[in-house]
């Protein structure tokens, strides 16, 4: 097999356009997520407060508990908004969803650079402008995922996937690097200003694009019968369904990214250019991974293969808590990239060809708050663990606690446990 052939899905105009576009946009979302946990960590990282809990005093630091509250934030929209957001993407063109949505989140990044040079910044205010991109992602994410099986043929949709895989972690790892480094000389709004103009990349590859939806709304229309009528595939679609359990608790519990600014800061002595690097290392990982899996072809056992990789991703984020050197720190914080862009391939491939192009958008809609609500709540419950606990003992107990849950998973849905199809 040729290297064309492994990137077949680049053959195609109006995915390329895509592709490419969609690397830009995500390469600024990470500079800007950067920013936004720099910054409520800059703003809090000395203050504390008193907690009383059965007469006994606790200080609890607040940045922890600030870094949390950002999941918090974020997943109250995902929560409302996911699959209604899906469900408009089954009932209208995909195009001019993904369109709106990508101006409404340009122009909420200019607002964070404005409120940061401004007085108006604050906790609360980063929180709001926070909870609006959210919502935004909540009608975009479905629209861009469910139109890929639009823009290539089938037999070319394992590669899509996994290409659009690929943009994720070089972003990344980019992403982190290049926000620490505008943070240290421009500050957290110059990465806001970056990130809004990112979102371009997106805009033009939709005007270029020569696809056009069909009359979908004839079918499909948005109202709470068809949002019912996707919970009800996804529940039904046992080995989908499952993966979606494991998406949450893999991220809920084991999520080391929220505690990132503390372990660089407060236990690693490293400063925003040493954070940025250290936050590059899961992406990293993931892209050697996702490169080995892509020319190797072929994945076998694919449902105990995806089992076995969280298991190991728990295994390394409990190391990476444990962990008091940078360079060790760097090495486990890999390893848990390592092991999710290969369960991150399974999953993907087997939802996408599950699933009629109808139900895709509602599906990606439920997967959303599995999938982006697991991190999400999970960062607030480190944020309130890590205050209690210290931050090593949140990353440590969380990646233990998805280790045991995967292992009951693998035991619940015997389907998943021997899928090799």
């Amino acid at each position: 097999m040729t290297n064309l052939t492994r990137f077949s899905a680049l053959q195609h105009a109006d995915f390329r356009w895509l592709w490419i576009g969609s690397m830009i946009s995500v390469f600024g979302n990470a500079v800007q997520n950067t920013a936004i946990h720099w910054q409520i960590f800059e703003l809090l990282k000395n203050q504390t407060f008193t907690l009383t809990l059965f007469g006994q005093n606790y200080q609890l630091g607040e940045a922890a508990l600030g870094l949390g509250g950002i999941g918090l934030a974020r997943i109250v929209p995902i929560i409302f908004f996911a699959l209604l957001g899906g469900t408009v993407a089954d009932a209208f063109d995909r195009r001019k969803i993904i369109l709106i949505s990508s101006l409404i989140a340009s122009a909420l990044s200019i607002l964070l650079a404005i409120l940061s040079l401004t007085a108006g910044h604050s906790i609360i205010s980063i929180y709001l402008v926070t909870s609006g991109i959210a919502a935004t992602n909540a009608f975009g994410a479905p629209a861009r995922q469910a139109i890929i099986p639009n823009l290539v043929p089938r037999q070319h949709l394992t590669n899509a996937l996994s290409l659009g895989s690929m943009v994720m972690n070089v972003g990344q790892i980019g992403g982190p690097a290049l926000g620490g480094l505008i943070i240290a000389e421009w500050g957290v709004e110059a990465a806001y200003v970056f990130n809004a103009i990112s979102f371009l990349g997106v805009v033009v590859a939709i005007v270029i694009m020569k696809y056009r939806a069909s009359d979908k709304g004839a079918t499909n229309k948005v109202s709470l019968r068809s949002m019912a009528d996707g919970f009800r595939f996804v529940h039904n679609e046992r080995i989908i369904f499952s993966t979606m359990l494991l998406d949450f608790f893999a991220t809920f519990f084991s999520s080391a990214q929220t505690m990132l600014p503390i372990m660089a800061g407060q236990y690693l002595g490293l400063g925003p250019r040493g954070f940025g690097i250290l936050a590059t290392g899961q992406a990293v990982g993931a892209l050697i991974a996702g490169t080995i899996v892509s020319f190797r072809g072929t994945i076998h056992n694919q449902g105990r293969v995806l089992l076995g990789a969280v298991i190991v991703y728990g295994i390394a984020t409990a190391l990476f808590g444990l962990s008091s050197n940078a360079v060790l720190s760097y090495l486990f914080y890999a390893f848990t990239g390592v092991a999710d862009a290969v369960s991150t391939v399974i999953r993907g491939t087997v939802r996408q060809l599950l699933t009629p192009d109808h139900m895709r958008g509602r599906m990606v809609g439920v997967n959303m708050m599995f999938f982006q609500g697991g991190p999400q709540l999970g960062e607030l419950e480190a944020g309130l663990v890590a205050a209690v606990l210290g931050v090593p003992a949140s990353i440590v107990s969380g990646g233990i606690l998805t280790v045991l849950l995967t292992l009951w998973v693998a035991v619940k849905f015997p389907k998943l446990r021997e899928y090799k199809s």
